[in-house]
């Protein structure tokens, strides 16, 4: 893998990530379409997969630090309630209502596990990722168009957030945006916008997370290979950068009511990626 290479996948990781245009859909279409055009030599290092991984960790923690400093500080709050008998309500403690709402909306991707092997074969198949980018497009498009809600942490329900949840575990498909999916499910439940990409990109701290950890077992089966570590390097620098800007970003257009206009991006995509593949393979 050349240092270029790793630059690119480090933005497409980074952009795609939280964007809502799906970040496993385009690197997968940059390994099948590009690199099965001769475009791109393809490394399908699970080091650097995690390593990306990571380095959009990071952009989440730098961009809510502060939500996080909170929940830490409940996660301790709530450690001397239960020693002093006070239970483990919420009432009054968003912090920890929070809390108890991402864990909620984490459980389904227990269900995927079982699954993921054939949910990654689906990285090999251009035209499901094309179909899945416009299916995407339409999600976006609908939610743009819903009434804007009130709901916040305080506010949102368990039901909010299994459904959340459920289209989080829908969206480890490529080309369904996790970011997209999310977001529009929240704002279909009445969230708040800028909660609902708030509780989103929260999300995402405990997905990435056991993802990365899923990881491991590739990587300790691979081995390391050093050499390539300055090109990972790098990847992940462009990753952890552009996944920032883009978190704030995404922040920014949906507070203007903009959100539906990735749809259109992802219809293109969709559609010029389904029409390259059917040239490519005949």
């Amino acid at each position: 893998m050349t240092i270029l290479y790793a630059a690119i996948l480090g933005l497409v990781q980074g952009v795609a990530e939280f964007l809502p245009i799906s970040s496993s859909g385009h690197l997968a279409l940059l390994e099948n379409i590009l690199g099965g055009a001769g475009l791109m030599e393809l490394d399908n290092s699970a080091l650097f997969n995690i390593m990306l991984h990571l380095a959009t960790l990071v952009a989440v923690l730098v961009a809510y630090w502060k939500d996080i400093l909170d929940m830490l500080r409940e996660v301790g709050a709530m450690g001397s309630d239960l020693v002093h008998g006070r239970g483990l309500s919420a009432k009054g403690r968003p912090a920890r209502k929070l809390i108890y709402m991402l864990i909620v909306a984490t459980l389904p991707l227990f269900v995927i596990v079982p699954f993921n092997d054939a949910i990654e074969s689906l990285n090999e198949i251009p035209w499901f990722i094309g179909a899945a980018l416009i299916l995407t497009g339409t999600l976006l498009y609908i939610s743009d168009r819903l009434p804007r809600g009130k709901k916040t942490e305080t506010t949102m329900t368990w039901l909010d957030a299994v459904i959340i949840g459920l289209g989080q575990g829908l969206a480890t498909m490529p080309g369904l945006s996790r970011s997209g999916t999310t977001i529009s499910a929240g704002m279909a439940r009445g969230l708040k916008r800028s909660f609902a990409v708030r509780f989103s990109f929260l999300m995402s701290l405990l997905s990435v997370s056991g993802a990365v950890i899923l990881q491991v077992l590739d990587v300790v089966e691979e081995g390391i290979d050093t050499a390539m570590l300055p090109a990972y390097g790098v990847g992940m620098l462009v990753a952890g950068v552009t996944g920032y800007l883009s978190i704030r970003l995404l922040q920014a257009i949906v507070r203007k009511g903009r959100f539906g206009g990735f749809a259109y991006y992802c219809w293109f995509v969709g559609v010029i990626s389904i029409i390259v593949w059917f040239r490519l393979s005949v």
